[in-house]
């Protein structure tokens, strides 16, 4: 009976550790992110993402090369852990939850590519507004906003 609660209570910290492994890499990728997209998308790889600021006549863009990396990324770390469940696999579910939440926010409510998703919850609209900013430039600099979820206070005045 002691084994039984002995064990139960190793599964139960188990899940905890998992659930707070991809909780650290969401906000890990959202940190990540804004720094790549400064100054490496900002930078050397310019000429990818400013595929993303034009105006393109496709549904795919160059830029998209980016999410596909972070998918395999993702993908790879999962393969690697999926036997044991271990702190790879977690890792690869973090990235892969922070990349759907990136397609929701970013393609479908910033963007619009299904024109679907509307809101006026502040927050949202402080995000979507931050991020036309961002785009107002065609040109590698000046910009500013390089994160998805975590924008400047002076996005949410007149929400």
């Amino acid at each position: 009976m002691l084994f039984n609660a002995v064990e139960d209570s190793f599964y139960q910290m188990l899940v905890l550790i998992n659930i707070a492994i991809i909780i650290a890499t969401i906000a890990g990728m959202e940190a990540i992110s804004w720094a790549m997209h400064k100054y490496l998308f900002h930078g050397p790889l310019w000429f990818i993402h400013k595929t993303h600021h034009g105006h393109g006549k496709g549904w795919f863009e160059l830029n998209d090369l980016f999410s596909i990396l972070f998918a395999g990324i993702a993908l790879w770390l999962m393969w690697l852990g999926h036997l044991s469940l271990d702190h790879r696999f977690w890792l690869g579910t973090g990235i892969s939850i922070y990349g759907i939440i990136y397609f929701i926010f970013h393609d479908w409510f910033i963007h619009n590519r299904f024109k679907a998703f509307r809101s006026n919850n502040r927050y949202l609209l402080a995000i979507r507004r931050a991020h036309k900013i961002h785009h107002k430039s065609m040109k590698k600099w000046p910009s500013e906003e390089f994160g998805l979820l975590v924008v400047g206070r002076k996005w949410f005045r007149g929400s």
